[in-house]
């Protein structure tokens, strides 16, 4: 049963408040944009047509995905395959004090993907070997291991590969891509082997798909097919022979002592280095052309096209119109007299034109001599008269 409650009456001192001083606002229309992590969800489940309890479903099975990879220490991101592969015996021996020697993709594992590694990929290979070197997690486990300089590799390859101007120095100087052009092909290599367009292609189609990375303009035109038209192998030649290239050659720059005091040693050190590079790159822009060149040279398409050009020309020189050759000699003839008839009649034309020029110049002396004549008699009569 309710229960009354008395309320007790207002003081006799209590007075209504006054009414305020300052003006209400007036109303102002925004427009409220969907957002939110609630809005999210429930355009998730409009999209896939999903149920509040199919999608709390989904939620509760990529919670337990993300559990089992914090299990892996990768703070629920997909290792995306990376840093797993096998860490020889000599690259666990690196000394940390010669980095610039080591390769930073073998150190972090990504020796498959090289210059085409993520930076998302460098971070996961990067925590990865983190996890499984650091020297707090080996601590007395072994005394001959060489984990703790191995570690300062790990970090050292990541500070390189993290840095994009850092990760474009070294790999101009890729030891991988080093090796390869070491082993680029010769002249000598296709001796007796010139015919053979499957071979030409499947040597140099790699290499110029290599060299392609280094270009600052892009899109890049590759090596092609054999049935390719005139037109873009033509297009290829020319954008390689005139190919710029970003690469540079500061990572083997020597270090200059930071130690020293001594001005002169550190600019001559800079200055050696400088040279260092202009040499290095000056005998990369050589080796690119003679590539170019040997391609050229050995190209079964250029073949094709000079043959089916003399071809042309050779068709061209015997139908000419498709005229026979009598035909062609009379058209020659004719043509021959045409040009003399049209020689003799500007010969005569200017020779009117010389007559003419000449009689005019006579009567324009004529009416000279004349005038003067005149005047002279003029001159005599006012003598004359006075």
């Amino acid at each position: 049963m309710a229960t009354l409650v008395t309320l007790p009456s207002l003081p006799p001192t209590w007075t209504p408040p006054s009414e305020p001083a300052s003006s209400i606002s007036p109303f102002v229309q925004r427009k409220l944009i969907p957002a939110g992590a609630a809005y999210l969800a429930h355009i998730k489940r409009a999209l896939n047509n999903s149920t509040f309890d199919e999608y709390d479903k989904q939620l509760e099975e990529e919670r337990k995905r993300l559990e089992l990879l914090n299990a892996d220490g990768l703070n629920g991101e997909d290792d995306l395959g990376v840093g797993d592969e096998e860490e020889s015996p000599e690259l666990l021996l690196l000394d940390a004090k010669e980095w610039k020697k080591q390769d930073h993709y073998q150190v972090l594992g990504l020796s498959h993907l090289r210059f085409k590694a993520t930076p998302e990929q460098i971070k996961i290979a990067h925590r990865k070997k983190v996890l499984k070197h650091h020297p707090d997690k080996k601590a007395g486990a072994s005394h001959t291991t060489n984990d703790d300089a191995f570690f300062k590799c790990i970090q050292k390859a990541n500070e390189v590969l993290t840095n994009p101007e850092r990760r474009r120095q070294f790999d101009s100087v890729d030891p991988v891509c080093l090796s390869l052009e070491e082993d680029d092909p010769s002249a000598s290599d296709f001796k007796g082997q010139e015919k053979d367009t499957a071979l030409f292609f499947r040597t140099f189609a790699p290499i110029f798909e290599r060299e392609a990375r280094f270009s600052k303009k892009i899109p890049v035109p590759m090596l092609g097919e054999n049935d390719d038209s005139k037109e873009s192998v033509h297009a290829f030649y020319d954008f390689w022979y005139n190919f710029d290239s970003w690469r540079s050659f500061e990572y083997l720059d020597k270090e200059v002592n930071e130690g020293s005091d001594n001005r002169d040693d550190k600019r001559y050190t800079e200055k050696k280095n400088k040279s260092e590079r202009a040499r290095r790159k000056k005998e990369d822009i050589t080796r690119l052309r003679n590539l170019v060149d040997l391609t050229l040279n050995l190209d079964p398409r250029i073949k094709r096209i000079k043959q089916e050009e003399k071809e042309a020309r050779e068709a061209k020189k015997k139908t000419k119109g498709g005229m026979s050759a009598a035909e062609q000699k009379a058209k020659a003839e004719e043509d021959k007299r045409k040009a003399e008839e049209e020689a003799r009649m500007k010969e005569e034309e200017e020779k009117l034109a010389r007559a003419e020029a000449k009689k005019a110049k006579t009567a324009a002396a004529n009416a000279a001599k004349k005038a003067r004549r005149q005047q002279r008699a003029a001159d005599t009569d006012e003598a004359a008269a006075s």
